[in-house]
């Protein structure tokens, strides 16, 4: 037989494209359409649909960027459409890029009900099956012009000012600049339905061919099936001959399945980026829309199955769109609709504090059961930036069961080993986690991506079930009807994977019991990717680390005064702010990988938050601090660890004139200074560089001989692509040491150094306390550098093997040399407040206040010591999405502790994060609750969310070993009972015998608790 494959496949898809594809909205007529031009923000629905129209036209220009649009369609059915399913065509100018990240519009009715969304993959509209001869048509399209900050032509990522709203707005309320789209086509058409289901049997089947082995027969026979029918189509009259052409698919498509043909549970899903390359207020309409899209196909598909995976987004469905998110618990209840995830938002979860990812699943979880009666069991992340070694414990303590994820397939060096596994945390959790083999959360059940599904699938043999979440996603839009078309062909067919669409509850169950002994991962899932995001935009990530301080205060002063002096407790108030801050953790937001307009609006967002808490703050405390005094201030230590002689969580009067800063600088030799304690000496020259820091009771220098610390060191920043997420290894060819000072000098409690290079220019603090082995640096910079990366190194004389870097409820060990590819490709890792490295009796440890990236690396020297330098990543320059990220002034503090231990790097860590308060007063206020062992520390203190009076306390021990501790009460306890994340108790509850006002602790490595604590006499 001759080989005429080329020829014919060539022939399968020109008929397809161009004459068969075309057939399916063969008949049409144009619908008048008017614009109405809103003249600010977005308007509610009733005011656009009592708008004044002004006519329009097709090839009209329309749509300043982040503009909306109102237009109204109207027409007639014509009469000899009678009888004949009939739908409209509604393009607003689409080109050919994803759903989500362009022009997205939103139909409604006359009454104001939403019938369904318009993207580039989704334009047509129901109207009638079948239709009545002169019926009457009119619909109202609420339209966004968002601009195309990322073009359709590629993924160059290059600098643009869309995404800046003060670049398109001459005044607060009147979008400017040219028009973004061109109205492409508004028309009435004939639905002919079996010309739509031959295309997508030719669909499917050319799509499955061509993933065939060339020498497979299943490829030759279906080639020759599609041949057939090829011949069978006659292409002047498609229409009546698609009946004839699909009888001869029929073999081909009702060939089953080999009996060990691998399973996919198929799962509809919108990934919505709760902000990225759009604002917040436009993820709000987003999620309208995908609802409005994936209810009305459920009406049609009974089968079909969606997860809605953040809270937020659903909130706000609630709140803006209620006619909508009514339909959304209509489909809930019919087991359509399925609230997914267990998380507020998706969050980033490298840089998101322990105590917010606790509340992300308080949050959650609270609404999915107070509307939708669900207790969520998973935990649904498909896209974040690397997993933190402590989410298995925090899991099962919200009662999830299953995780999913998928980013772990973007690495660059290491390709992930399974797809099916227990994860296992730094505490010993286990989870059970699927990664799908797919690769993307954004499937479109294309023959490719099962074809990949199958041959990716790391786990074969031992199991032979994967997921694959379809829709269009990152900006929403969902599955489509197409998707569900190829889903009911692909459930039992010969050469394919069979496909079924289903729960995410019944894949993992059916997983589970089919590969229960699956093996084990231990510790983080670390990206080898985008590891620019633990820097970009300082800001918001400043306004994320202080509220989370500021919520842990606000929360435990207000429980004290409640509890002391019966101060009302701001439960609403709280509430309100901590759905806030988490909105503001999502995965685009706080790594820094989001427009202008997301930045601009999160940081006025957090000094809003920070004002609001402070004042809460203020309130709790003024109602404890007693009647004030000239002579006396009363100080407030809201850090979990004792200070300046007063505990933990406690408060005390001290003199208003103390002096803090004991120790002065004195004159060195070459014009430096010299601080010294009595505890350690650190000596600065001329330049203003630590020369040496040495710890007087060790009698050690902490540097390595011959360099310097707190050198300043920048680094050009131009990564491959992705310009705000990534940090390439060859960032670290080029680097310029900033040595040269303009002014050192002294103000008798500390050194101040200014540095001036390019456009920039940076002043530092370096002060030493009295009592303390920390050298605080209070760091000052007007940073005005493009693609530029600024670090502060500190190479210290320390032959360390590994790292330790503080993550939520705990810290996690890294190696620091690259024996393998994994280590090599951890060359960025992320700490929250310390990073600590040390050897056997000795170490030193970096503690910060709003810094995450850090690098650490060795070298051997002459003299055959070892240098481990420890840098932190202080500020970057990125030019995509924001090319104005991070320019501006910004202050932020990190300390070198030297001598240290574990123990003092997390103690110190908290202390720098949680400065003292001191209001006019002369109360002594003794603590809520404390514990006599410092490896136990308290995260929260605060009232239980159910209005009970219930004092509850998370703690978690943090030194990576066994602990036993005393929890003591400053109230009558009468009972407490450990709790899951939710504060219910847990299924087998810890109960402790109270002795007194306390109960006796035993925690397990980085074990986290959480106790409800009954107050004598509250019920």
């Amino acid at each position: 037989m001759h080989d005429e494959r080329e020829v014919t496949e060539r022939r399968i898809d020109r008929v397809l494209n161009q004459r068969i594809r075309p057939a399916v909205h063969a008949r049409s007529v144009p619908l008048d359409v008017g614009v109405w031009d809103v003249p600010g923000e977005p308007v509610p629905v009733e005011t656009g649909l009592g708008a004044t129209y002004r006519p329009t036209r097709i090839g009209e220009p329309w749509g300043p960027a982040w503009a909306t649009r109102w237009f109204k369609v109207s027409g007639t059915v014509p009469e000899e459409w009678a009888g004949r399913t009939v739908e409209a065509i509604l393009d607003l100018g689409f080109d050919t890029i994803s759903p989500g990240m362009s022009a997205e519009g939103l139909i409604y009715r006359p009454d104001g009900s939403a019938v369904k969304a318009l993207n580039p993959r989704n334009t047509h509209v129901p109207i009638a099956a079948p239709a009545a001869g002169g019926e009457t048509v009119t619909y109202f399209i609420e339209a966004a012009a968002n601009p195309l900050i990322l073009p359709p032509w590629g993924n160059e990522f290059l600098p643009t000012r869309a995404g800046d709203r003060a670049a398109w707005l001459l005044d607060e309320n009147a979008p400017t600049g040219e028009p973004q789209y061109v109205l492409s086509r508004m028309d009435l058409v004939v639905f002919d339905e079996e010309v739509w289901e031959l295309v997508q049997d030719i669909e499917v089947l050319s799509q499955l061919m061509r993933e065939l082995p060339l020498e497979s027969p299943r490829r030759w026979q279906i080639l020759k099936a599609l041949d057939r029918a090829m011949d069978v189509v006659d292409l002047q009259d498609i229409s009546g001959s698609a009946t004839a052409a699909r009888r001869v698919l029929v073999p081909a498509l009702a060939a089953p399945a080999h009996a060990s043909a691998h399973r996919v549970s198929a799962i509809g899903h919108a990934h919505i980026d709760t902000a990225w390359l759009w604002p917040l207020r436009e993820t709000v309409r987003k999620v309208a829309r995908t609802v409005s899209n994936v209810t009305a196909l459920m009406d049609d598909h009974p089968e079909f199955r969606f997860v809605m995976s953040q809270a937020q987004q659903l909130a706000w469905l609630k709140e803006s769109r209620p006619e909508v998110y009514a339909r959304a618990v209509e489909k809930a209840k019919t087991g359509q609709f399925l609230p997914t995830g267990s998380l507020w938002v998706e969050p980033d979860t490298n840089i998101t504090g322990g105590e917010s990812l606790a509340r992300q699943f308080v949050h959650a979880k609270r609404f999915y059961l107070d509307e939708f009666g669900v207790e969520t069991e998973e935990m649904w992340l498909p896209d974040t930036f690397g997993y933190n070694a402590a989410l298995p414990q925090l899991m099962k303590l919200a009662g999830v069961r299953w995780f999913l994820t998928q980013k772990i397939s973007w690495n660059t060096t290491n390709k992930f080993p399974h797809h099916t596994f227990w994860w296992e945390g730094v505490d010993g959790t286990r989870i059970f986690s699927h990664f799908p083999s797919v690769d993307t959360y954004n499937s479109e059940l294309s023959g490719a991506e099962i074809a990949h599904t199958v041959r990716n699938f790391q786990d074969k043999g031992a199991a032979n079930r994967s997921m694959i979440p379809f829709g269009y996603g990152d900006g929403g839009g969902g599955p489509t009807r197409e998707m569900l078309a190829r889903a009911a062909r692909l459930a039992d067919l010969e050469g394919s994977a069979r496909i079924a669409i289903e729960k995410p509850a019944d894949f993992f169950a059916q997983a589970h019991a089919e590969y229960p002994d699956a093996p084990v991962w231990v510790g983080e899932l670390y990206l080898e990717f985008h590891r620019g995001t633990l820097t970009s935009q300082l800001g918001t990530k400043q306004g994320n680390r202080r509220s989370e301080h500021l919520l842990r205060e606000a929360e435990l002063w207000a429980a004290t005064a409640a509890v002391r002096s019966g101060a009302p407790y701001p439960y609403e108030a709280l509430d309100r702010l901590w759905k806030i801050v988490l909105t503001h953790q999502f995965h685009d937001i706080l790594p820094g990988s989001s427009i202008a307009w997301v930045h601009q609006e999160a940081e006025q967002t957090y000094a809003e938050v920070t004002e609001e808490l402070n004042g809460l703050i203020d309130t709790a405390q003024r109602a404890l601090a007693g009647p004030a005094s000239d002579d006396s201030v009363v100080v407030f230590n809201g850090a979990p660890h004792a200070r300046g002689g007063i505990a933990a969580f406690a408060a005390a009067p001290r003199e208003a004139a103390a002096d803090t800063d004991a120790v002065a600088p004195s004159a060195g030799e070459d014009a430096g200074f010299v601080l010294d304690n009595g505890l350690v000496r650190i000596a600065i020259d001329a330049r203003g560089l630590v020369t040496s820091a040495y710890d007087l009771a060790a009698e050690r220098e902490a540097l390595a001989p011959g360099s310097v610390a707190n050198l300043l060191q920048l680094h050009q920043d131009f990564p491959n692509q992705y310009d705000a997420w990534d940090i390439e290894a060859f960032y670290r060819n080029s680097v310029r040491d900033l040595t040269d000072a303009d002014e050192v000098y002294s103000t008798g409690s500390a050194v101040h150094v200014v540095r001036t290079f390019g456009a920039s220019r940076i002043e530092q603090r370096l002060s030493l306390r009295a009592g303390a082995r920390r050298l605080d640096i209070d760091t000052r910079i007007d940073w005005h550098e493009t693609e530029k990366l600024l670090k502060a190194a500190f190479p210290l004389d320390v032959r360390a093997d590994h790292s330790s870097a503080e993550i939520p409820f705990g810290h996690i060990q890294r190696p620091t040399h690259t024996n393998t590819s994994w280590d090599a490709a951890k060359f960025e890792i992320c700490a929250h407040r310390f990073l600590h490295v040390g050897e056997r009796g000795w170490g030193a440890a970096l503690v910060n206040d709003s810094t995450y990236g850090h690098d650490v690396t060795r070298d051997m020297r002459a003299d055959g010591g070892t240098t481990t330098t420890v840098r932190l990543s202080l500020v970057r320059a990125a030019r995509f999405p924001d090319p104005e990220a991070d320019q501006g002034s910004h202050r932020l503090r990190y300390a070198f502790v030297i001598g240290s231990d574990i123990a003092d790097a997390v103690r110190e860590g908290y202390h720098l994060n949680l400065p003292e308060r001191t209001l006019p007063g002369t109360a002594q206020v003794a603590p809520l609750v404390s514990v006599d062992n410092e490896a136990v520390v308290i995260e929260a203190v605060k009232l239980a969310d159910d209005l009970s009076g219930d004092v509850v306390v998370r703690l978690y021990e943090a030194h990576g070993g066994r602990a036993r501790a005393r929890l003591v009460t400053g109230f009558e306890l009468e009972s407490a009972i450990s709790t899951d994340l939710l504060e219910r108790p847990l299924d087998e509850p810890g109960t402790y015998e109270v002795t007194g006002e306390g109960i006796q602790l035993a925690l397990r490595p980085f074990q986290i608790v959480t106790l409800r604590l009954t107050v004598r006499g509250s019920r």
